[in-house]
């Protein structure tokens, strides 16, 4: 991003990760700056990344961004995970607020995970996104490939997979003999077709979803119409 303009980074000072859209509301938040340079400033904020976005434009900085920009997100944040994601709360938050934003994630957990294979097609991204702007109320959740020995193929536009988290709880003890229990989990999808998320990254795309913040379902309306009768008819007999 600093090869685009100035940057103003606000980071949380732990890892957020499934934190979701959660702000904070019962606890003081502080923002410090942690280092300056030209054209470069960056904050830590002890709160959400939900936090981060609010304060930033609410306090931080000095004028409406151009873009917000979430990630890179260590891990996947394509089919339904991204309910969970704090990554894309963030890059939602800032849609609901007006301000363009797209939220990068790569799929790989690794320790050592390689993030030098995305550069062109980030900045190809964000470079059109600025140029253009985006629909309103649309942000985009953009995932990565791990890096392979091919070079990526190509950006995707998709829809989100569905599918789920299957999450056992293991149940352990402490010290004092009580039971406390770890959440491990497995993504399960069987939507697999070339026009999903999660199709275009397990065969070497960049995949992008356009993303909204409106969760009507608007396909239900006609099936749910009946309702509406059925409401009326309760409140005739009082």
């Amino acid at each position: 991003m600093r090869t685009l303009g100035d940057v103003v980074v606000i980071t949380t000072e732990q890892v957020m990760s499934s934190k979701s859209h959660s702000a904070t509301l019962q606890s003081p938040l502080y923002v410090r700056l942690a280092e300056e340079s030209e054209g470069y400033k960056e904050y830590h904020c002890n709160g959400t990344p939900v936090d981060c976005v609010k304060l930033g434009y609410q306090r931080v900085l000095e004028r409406w961004p151009d873009l917000v920009v979430s990630g890179i997100n260590h891990g996947s944040n394509a089919g339904s995970t991204v309910v969970y994601s704090a990554t894309v709360g963030a890059v939602v938050e800032a849609c609901m607020d007006g301000m363009t934003a797209i939220g990068f994630s790569l799929d790989c957990f690794d320790a050592d995970a390689d993030f030098d294979h995305l550069d062109a097609a980030i900045l190809s991204i964000t470079k059109k996104v600025l140029a253009e702007g985006l629909p309103k109320g649309v942000c985009l959740n953009v995932n990565f490939p791990k890096r392979c020995a091919e070079p990526l193929k190509g950006i995707k536009i998709c829809r989100q997979a569905t599918g789920k988290w299957v999450e056992p709880f293991e149940a352990h003890y402490d010290e004092n003999g009580n039971v406390y229990y770890d959440l491990r989990g497995e993504f399960v999808t069987n939507d697999l077709t070339p026009d999903t998320d999660i199709y275009a990254v397990e065969h070497n795309y960049v995949s992008v979803v356009p993303t909204q913040y409106d969760w009507t379902a608007k396909s239900a309306f006609d099936s749910l119409r009946n309702y509406e009768s059925m409401l009326l008819e309760n409140g005739n007999q009082g």
